[in-house]
């Protein structure tokens, strides 16, 4: 016995693929939407861990800013307690600045010249005498240019002629001059006095050089 199909198979068969079509869109919907929420879950774990770990370091950075804060306070105070210090070594030591002074003087005071005053201001000392000549002051500004240690860069203000009563009918002609030196404390001597040393070490060791190639 033969049977016919009478049903209208080809638009039963678009119908299948039609049902099918919209099975498998819906499938690769689904299927994106799940990828789609784990890669946007992934992704906010990630932003997550690197917004805690940002909250690390920002406390961290937090934390370290106060220590370099109390740091650059600690070393303000050690520094302000060095200047204070150097201030209280300095006061010491210049204690013995006059003691130094008159030493000086009375060792670079040339013959024919004596002193009327002087006048200390912090470091400069301002000094005012008589002199027989001219000539007898600029020995004494060459003395304390070069042959003290603890008097530097004297400077001689004004030089004027005068007259000195020796008895009632006798008096000389003399200079009067008035110079301003600078003390040097016990530090700037010792510095001054290891750089000349420093200086000299060399030039001691080129002359034993040279007599030992000679």
């Amino acid at each position: 016995m033969i049977l016919i199909n009478l049903l209208p198979h080809r638009e039963a068969a678009r119908k299948r693929r039609r049902d099918a079509f919209f099975i498998s869109l819906g499938a690769s919907a689904f299927a994106g939407g799940v990828i789609a929420t784990v890669i946007f879950g992934w992704y906010a774990a990630q932003i997550s861990t690197q917004q805690s770990r940002n909250m690390l370091l920002q406390n961290e950075i937090k934390h370290l800013e106060g220590q370099i804060k109390d740091i650059e306070n600690l070393q303000t105070e050690i520094a302000a307690l060095r200047a204070r210090q150097q201030a209280v070594e300095d006061l010491q030591a210049d204690r013995n600045l006059p003691v130094h002074l008159l030493n000086e003087l009375v060792k670079q005071l040339p013959d024919g010249v004596y002193l009327t005053s002087m006048k200390q201001e912090n470091q400069v000392v301002t000094i005012t005498g008589m002199a027989q000549s001219n000539e007898r002051v600029s020995e004494l500004l060459r003395n304390l240019s070069g042959k003290s240690p603890w008097i530097a860069r004297p400077d001689l203000g004004e030089i004027t002629a005068a007259s000195v009563q020796l008895g009632p009918r006798d008096s000389r002609r003399v200079s009067a001059f008035t110079m301003k030196v600078k003390l040097l404390r016990a530090s700037e001597v010792a510095k001054a006095a290891g750089a000349a040393s420093g200086a000299s070490a060399p030039a001691s060791a080129a002359s034993a050089s040279s007599a030992a190639r000679s």
